[in-house]
């Protein structure tokens, strides 16, 4: 049977509130998920995701979150429901001084066989903060790590850092075994994470983009995972992600596209918010979007209420800002942007703009963007590919617009953290290309501020100040749609999506 859906939205609203809930196992501390292990070999899980390795397996970049999602890579720390740093890899930490802290490690193996140790621990950072570019939850910030003792690590920073511990939660900060560095430290800046990591699913195989083989990795320190392994199959095109699921080809696919969930039985859906905001970036640094005037004639066109209703079909919510209403506090908070400029006549100006198809939504909004934008004046082309064959042209700014999905928590949990990453000078994810000292300045103060409530206020005051040049423009917040087998139990859907397969996840 097939069930049409007219009340998604009010259902992921629900299930939103629920996601923020205190969980009391700690839901997404770690790729077990609070779920115990432990339990008899099980079938191994069939997995369809959106999108293949894009850096050759790169710890430090875009790949490090399929990893996670995956259950193959940890750091010291995981983030719980709340967002808060949880226990990972270290059992517990202090701090020491204004700049220094020392995590106690908890006794665990990685993949190859090798013991954690702080001496391999401190290795690991040490590497993931000399890489280049660096990892996004490094932005802004360098540390240095050294072992202490049997069992600890000291870590510091050039700066006092209030949020470390959430920033060593990042997908982009796990820790490897000085195996996935080759010999000598061979490849220190292209580290593999195949056999070296510490989660309860070590690589096997990788083919190329199409698929990856994951098995169990029985020395865990978390306990056996219930299933024997996962084969995952990297399918970027929506629709063949629904119908997997719809025909029993596979046990879990992620990201459903909305217009595909109102055609899928009810059972098979499982919805949750998420801090994930899709947007419109605007090269600020060659073509008709370097004048903020121009920035501004885009910005103005742009009809959110419009595209959400007529894309996201009640799923989403109109761009507010970088943090969407999936960050409780922040539309309490939200600061009004000042100083933007008079937008021009577009008069014409020609434009390219680009997005992927590995969401299946973004085509389509980018359908809609370009339709706002010649209403508007501009001619526009648009140009869609495959996340891995965009991603470097858009960070060089060769379009002059860009559309894509960010989780704004991803990276560290901080919400400074997305700030400085994609709109500073020295943002290692710049698809703006921002450089500008009022926005600098701000990201710098909410980094120094400790305290929540006091560093959540530098944040949207951050936000305000990027908003105020017109480099981006929200379009959406969006929910998570996932596609679940009836006989699938413990699937992982956090609102940071650094979660989808852990140790309790069965069939």
């Amino acid at each position: 049977m097939q069930v049409r859906h007219p009340s998604i939205k009010s259902r992921l609203r629900l299930l939103t509130a629920f996601a923020l809930v205190p969980c009391l196992t700690g839901c997404f501390a770690s790729p077990g998920g609070g779920s115990s292990g432990g339990g008899p070999s099980g079938p191994r899980l069939r997995v369809a995701l959106a999108f293949p390795p894009a850096e050759n397996l790169s710890p430090y970049g875009a790949d490090a979150t399929l990893f996670s999602r995956l259950g193959v890579t940890e750091g010291l720390t995981a983030l719980d429901a709340n967002g808060a740093a949880a226990p990972a890899l270290a059992r517990s930490w202090r701090r020491e001084d204004d700049r220094t802290w020392r995590f106690t490690l908890r006794e665990a193996t990685f993949q190859d066989g090798t013991d954690v140790t702080p001496a391999a621990v401190a290795a690991a950072l040490t590497h993931a903060a000399k890489a280049r570019p660096a990892p996004t939850a490094l932005a802004g910030v360098t540390l240095s790590a050294e072992p202490d003792g049997d069992s600890g690590v000291r870590v510091t920073t050039a700066a006092p850092d209030p949020v470390l511990p959430m920033r060593l939660a990042g997908p982009s900060l796990a820790i490897l075994s000085a195996n996935a560095y080759g010999k000598k430290g061979e490849r220190p800046d292209a580290p593999t994470p195949v056999g070296t990591a510490t989660g309860p699913f070590e690589i096997t195989k990788v083919n190329g983009g199409g698929s990856a083989t994951l098995d169990r990795h029985d020395d865990y320190w978390g306990g056996l995972a219930h299933a024997s392994g996962i084969d995952a199959r990297f399918v970027k095109d929506g629709t063949a992600r629904a119908n997997a699921i719809r025909t029993g080809d596979v046990d879990i696919a992620e990201a459903i596209p909305a217009a595909q969930a109102t055609t899928l039985d009810e059972s098979i859906l499982q919805e949750a918010g998420t801090t994930r905001t899709t947007s419109l970036q605007l090269n600020t640094r060659t073509g008709p979007f370097k004048d903020p005037e121009m920035r501004a004639a885009a910005r103005t066109a742009i009809d959110s209420p419009a595209l959400v209703k007529g894309v996201f079909e009640g799923s989403a919510d109109p761009g507010a800002g970088i943090f969407g209403p999936a960050v409780t506090w922040a539309e309490s908070k939200r600061v009004k942007p000042a100083g933007r400029a008079k937008a021009a006549r577009p008069g014409g100006a020609s434009i390219t703009l680009a997005t992927y198809d590995n969401r299946p939504e973004l085509p389509e909004v980018a359908q809609v963007v370009q339709q706002q934008l010649r209403k508007a004046g501009f001619r526009v082309k648009l140009e869609v590919r495959e996340y891995s064959r965009l991603e470097s042209d858009a960070l060089a700014g060769k379009f002059d617009a860009f559309i894509g999905a960010r989780n704004s928590l991803l990276d560290t949990g901080d919400p400074v953290g997305v700030l400085g990453s994609d709109y500073t000078c020295d943002g290692g994810y710049n698809l703006a290309r921002l450089c500008d000292k009022k926005v600098d300045r701000a990201v710098t103060e909410a980094v120094r501020t400790n305290g929540t409530g006091e560093r959540q206020d530098a944040a949207m005051a951050a936000e305000a100040a990027v908003l105020g040049t017109d480099a981006v423009v929200p379009l959406a917040h969006q929910q998570i749609i996932a596609g679940v087998s009836t006989q699938v139990r413990g699937v992982l859907l956090d609102p940071y999506e650094r979660a989808l397969v852990g140790t309790g996840t069965r069939r």
